[in-house]
């Protein structure tokens, strides 16, 4: 157990580092305006091939780091 105590901030930060890149790597076609109800046109979106799995693999990485920052809550040092 204190093992997994020691190595899982290492863990939360590679996750972190790993999502950073992933959100960094999608494309944006959406401006600003359409964030908060603009156009229309530009609201219909649909991912394919490389960009789709970028997006499957940030939501997986997001999981992972929200049970690591789960489990660091239980197994924290007390």
């Amino acid at each position: 157990m204190n093992f997994i105590a020691n190595i899982l901030p290492w863990i939360q930060i590679v996750l972190s580092v790993v999502m950073t890149i992933l959100i960094l790597l999608q494309r944006s076609d959406a401006s600003l305006g359409s964030a908060f109800g603009g156009s229309d046109s530009a609201s219909v979106y649909t991912r394919r091939g490389a960009e789709k799995i970028l997006f499957y693999m940030t939501i997986a990485v997001a999981v992972l780091f929200a049970i690591s920052a789960l489990a660091a809550l239980v197994i924290s040092p007390k």
